[in-house]
This record gives structure tokens, sequence and C-alpha cells, in this order.
């Protein structure tokens, strides 16, 4: 019975703070502590006093139960006190260090606070990282957007005016501006693809697929610029290594950085694409080696970077598109669970595809 009735109480207790916690659930966590507090004493009063009441105790015994009881509640209110001042303390401290900029997180604050700002300051600095990727991105696109319009322009300008009129330089000019437009129409196309990648919009038809035949499509497609380059383009591919892909964006991928070898490549020396399959690691390997010259090592963590764009970022610059190859490339791999990844080898450098295979 005396169970029964401590039960009781504490239950009716517990359900009107779950009610009081309920209504101020967006006050400060101070409040919410001290409700916490303050219920669990009611809740240890309203039984004592029960059982006292059930009991029948009277006297000193009775003011000598209930003082214990209103000391504990005493004591429990100001650990709450002290307790949610703090927490309120260090919550304050952190939002001011969020409306300071550059963020900086604070330390000292308690474990589940301080991995809050931590986050915080890591997601900072990627925001910043990317926004002046974008920055260089934008200003970089719009100069090689403004080179070939200009010439685009004046060449129209004079077919318009009559400044040239002879057949010859007249065709060369119309072979020139069609030239431009297929430049600008890629640098166009690769833009898209890439925001698609970031934006995470990037669909896949995912079909099982034979790395030989992708290395074979890849060959016809870059063959007449390597023959134009002087390029030496040779193939090694596995007869079977089957992987789960979109044919058209990895053949995309691959097509790029084969594009890259050819372009940094020079004349008379090889560029090979091998098709395999890893057996330490489990997965198929596309590989691409040319004779570059090699990429510095403190440049290779950053070859992939969409805002990098230096000469050891291998992307095309005034012979091809917005140098975005390689960012694209690296969003299609990792859209396929796969990995892509630079290294020097021997007198140029070779760039890696791993996926997956089939079953694995």
């Amino acid at each position: 019975m005396v169970v029964a009735v401590a039960a009781g109480c504490g239950v009716l207790v517990a359900l009107a703070g779950i009610g009081v916690m309920w209504w101020l659930r967006t006050r400060s966590i101070g409040v919410m502590l001290a409700v916490v507090v303050v219920v669990a004493v009611a809740a240890t009063l309203a039984g004592v006093v029960a059982i006292i009441m059930k009991m029948i105790i009277e006297g000193e015994v009775k003011d000598f139960v209930l003082s214990v009881v209103a000391v504990g509640g005493i004591v429990g209110l100001g650990v709450a006190f002290v307790l949610s001042k703090r927490v309120v303390g260090e919550s304050r401290r952190l939002v001011a260090a969020v409306r300071d900029m550059p963020f900086v997180a604070p330390q000292g604050l308690p474990a589940e606070l301080q991995t809050i700002a931590n986050t915080l300051e890591e997601a900072y600095a990627r925001e910043r990282a990317l926004e002046g990727a974008r920055r260089e991105l934008v200003a970089w696109v719009s100069h090689d957007l403004r080179t070939p319009l200009a010439g685009m322009r004046a060449m129209a300008e004079a077919l318009e005016d009559g400044v040239v009129s002879d057949r010859e330089t007249v065709a060369r000019y119309h072979g020139q501006i069609k030239l431009e437009v297929e430049r600008l129409s890629a640098m166009v196309d690769d833009l898209f693809e890439l925001s698609r990648i970031h934006a995470g919009a990037l669909r896949l038809s995912r079909a099982r697929i034979g790395l030989a035949d992708l290395v074979a499509d890849t060959m016809a497609g870059v063959e007449p610029l390597a023959r134009a380059k002087g390029v030496v383009l040779t193939a090694e591919a596995a007869a079977t290594v089957p992987v789960e892909a979109d044919a058209g964006a990895l053949g995309r991928a691959l097509g790029n950085l084969v594009v890259n070898a050819i372009r940094h490549t020079p004349s008379d020396r090889t560029v090979v694409l091998r098709a395999g399959v890893d057996d330490d690691a489990g997965m198929a390997c596309l590989s691409v080696t040319d004779c570059c010259g090699g990429i510095p090592e403190e440049d290779l963590p950053r070859v992939f970077e969409v805002a990098f764009r230096g000469e050891a970022a291998r992307t095309p610059t005034a012979d091809g598109g917005a140098g975005l190859g390689l960012a694209i490339a690296q969003g299609i791999v990792e859209a396929h669970d796969g990995m892509i990844g630079v290294v020097n080898d021997g007198p140029g450098c070779r760039f890696e595809i791993r996926l997956p295979l089939v079953g694995s």
C-alpha cells in the first residue's frame, strides 16, 4: 500500500511536470533544468507526505522527515540553478562566437556544445573554401568566355563590313567562328554537368558493362585528337571486368582523363589506357598513364579541385574547355561509389579510377 501511494503521487507529479516542460519547450535550457529538479523534488515530497499521512506520523518525527525533504529540495534547486546558469552562459558564449566572423570555436565548453562548436568551425571553413573556389571559377570562366567572344565579334564585324572579301579568308573566318562556338558549347556543357554533380542531381542509369568495351569506345572517341597531336595512344584491357555503371557518364569521366593526358603529352610520346582488376583491393581499375613530365608533389592533392587551375592541374585552357574536366570526372566516379586519384609515374603521371566489381 505504501509503495502504491508513493508511486501514484510520483506519477501525478511527473505528468504535471511533463505538461509544464511541453509548455516551456521553447524557453531557456536553464528553465527546463529547474523544472526537472522541481518535478523530482515535488515527486519525492508528495510521496513522503502521502506516506506520513497514511502512517499517521505526528510530532517531532513528522517535522524531522518534512525538514529533511525540504532541505533536499532546496539543495537540488541550488545545484540546478548553478548548472543551468553555466549551461546558459556557455550557450550564449557559443552564440556570440557564431555571430563573429570569421568563426573560431570557443574552447572549454561542455562536451556536447564543444562538439557543436567544432562542427560549426569545420563547416564554416569548408564553406569559405567553396566560396573562394566559386569566385575564382567565375573569374576564370568569365575570362575564358570573353576571349572567344571578342574574337568572334571581330571576325563577324569584319565579314559584315566587307573588310575581308576573298573566299579563302571568308572560309577561314567561318571555320574559326564555328570552332569557337563549339568550344563555348563545351564550356557551357561542363558548367551544367558540374552544377548537377554539386547539386546532387546527377542521375545514373546503371547497367552491367565490361570495361574492355568502355575502353574501346573511349579510344575511338579520342583517336582523332591523339593523331592530330602526334601522340601514340595504346590500350591494354582485360577481357572480362564487369561493373555496374552508367556507360555514358563513366565514359565521359574516362574520356576527360584521356583528353587531358593527350593535351599534356608531347608529340611522339605515349598515352596508355589500361583496364583490369586490382586483386588486393578486389576492385576494377582503370588507369591513364602519360608522359607529361609529372605533377609537383604539393599540387597532387589539389588536382581535382574545381578552382585549382595551374599547369599542374592538367585541365585544358586555351585549347579546351573551362578547366572542369577533372572535377567532373571525380564527381562521376564518386557517384558510382568509386575512387579516383593521381600519382607520378615515370616520365609522367597516372590517373586511376577504382570501381566496385559486380557482386563485390
